[in-house]
C-alpha cells in the first residue's frame, strides 16, 4: 500500500544529529530501505520535517520504520495512506459499478 510517512524532528536533538553526523546517515538509510517515489525536506511547523511517499509491503513494517525516527531524533510522526491520480481515478470508477 502507498504510504506517506511524515516526520517532525525534535529541533535539539536533531541539531546534536547535525552536528555528529548521524542526521545524514539516518537520511540515507531511509531512503536506501524505503525505496521512496519521492522524499521531501524542510521546515514544518517550526522545525525540521522529512517526508517519504513510498510502498509498505505490511504494516508489520511500522515499528521498523519508525523507531529510528523516534529513538535518534524524537521525532513526531504521521503514516497516511495516500494514492496517485490513477489510484484515484481508479478508484472513482469502482463507485460506478
Amino acid at each position: 500500500m502507498r504510504v506517506m510517512l511524515r516526520a517532525r524532528m525534535d529541533t535539539q536533538i536533531s541539531n546534536g544529529a547535525i552536528k555528529d553526523g548521524s542526521l545524514p546517515r539516518l537520511m540515507q538509510s531511509m531512503t536506501e530501505r524505503l525505496k521512496p517515489e519521492a522524499a521531501y525536506f524542510g521546515p514544518s511547523d517550526g522545525g525540521r520535517c522529512c517526508t517519504f511517499v513510498f510502498d509498505m509491503q505490511d504494516s508489520s513494517d511500522m515499528p521498523s520504520i519508525a523507531e529510528p525516527l523516534f529513538g535518534q531524533l524524537g521525532a513526531q510522526i504521521e503514516i497516511y495512506p495516500v494514492m496517485n491520480g490513477e489510484d484515484l481515478q481508479k478508484g472513482l470508477a469502482a463507485l460506478q459499478d
